[in-house]
């Protein structure tokens, strides 16, 4: 889990990150749309707080109690974002060149992160 919520985190400080500096080109590539002045106000918080979510769910040295808070918000984020591209793609609203690799990034990390929870559950506490 701690190595599975590093690579998560890095995926989303960096795409964090480009929606902060180049927001229109990351609407571009990921959507095949331009975004108004306020669309590039908004995708930059927007990657404020992936880059945010990312500093919150990095394991640290004494990780081990906060690794299931983690999963659990990297999780929903990664399912929603997954289900949310992938609406945006079959509705033919919005689709860009990297639109499609989002959704398999995002739904990748999506079951890595259940198959990791699962397991987690059915491994004993051994701390308590």
């Amino acid at each position: 889990m701690k190595r599975l919520l590093m690579l998560a985190a890095v995926l989303e400080a960096a795409t964090g990150l480009a929606l902060f500096v180049a927001p229109a080109l990351v609407a571009r590539l990921l959507l095949g749309a331009n975004l108004s002045a306020a669309g590039v106000a908004v995708g930059r918080v927007a990657g404020c707080a992936l880059v945010a979510l990312a500093i919150a769910c990095w394991p640290g040295h004494d990780s081990a109690r906060l690794l299931i808070p983690a999963g659990r918000g990297m999780l929903t984020y990664n399912a929603l974002v997954a289900c949310y591209l992938t609406f945006l793609g079959v509705s033919g609203q919005f689709a860009g060149v990297l639109l499609w690799p989002a959704v398999a990034i995002h739904g990748l990390i999506t079951l890595l992160l259940v198959r990791a929870w699962l397991r987690a559950e059915q491994t004993p506490d051994i701390r308590a």
